[in-house]
């Protein structure tokens, strides 16, 4: 018999933020090494996943910080 309490895990690790709810709207974030990042449905674990390269999530980053999608989403605007 195998010991399996020390390998490695055998896919990403996904990260949910804490400030996600009960409610599960939210996403998950994995490191897929070499710095791509992929980004989930927390309620569709086995669903697509976006997979974005090392610079377009800095870009990405940087929106989020700059306020750029502060709106997104909203009616009217």
């Amino acid at each position: 018999m195998q010991d399996t309490s020390t390998s490695e895990p055998s896919g990403p690790i996904w990260i949910k933020s804490s400030l996600s709810f009960a409610n599960g709207g939210c996403v998950e974030v994995a490191d897929f090494g070499g710095g791509d990042v992929g980004v989930r449905n927390s309620r569709d674990r086995e669903g697509p996943v976006l997979r974005f390269t090392p610079e377009e999530w800095h870009d990405f980053l940087g929106g989020v910080r700059n306020g750029e999608f502060d709106g997104f989403g909203r009616s009217g605007k």
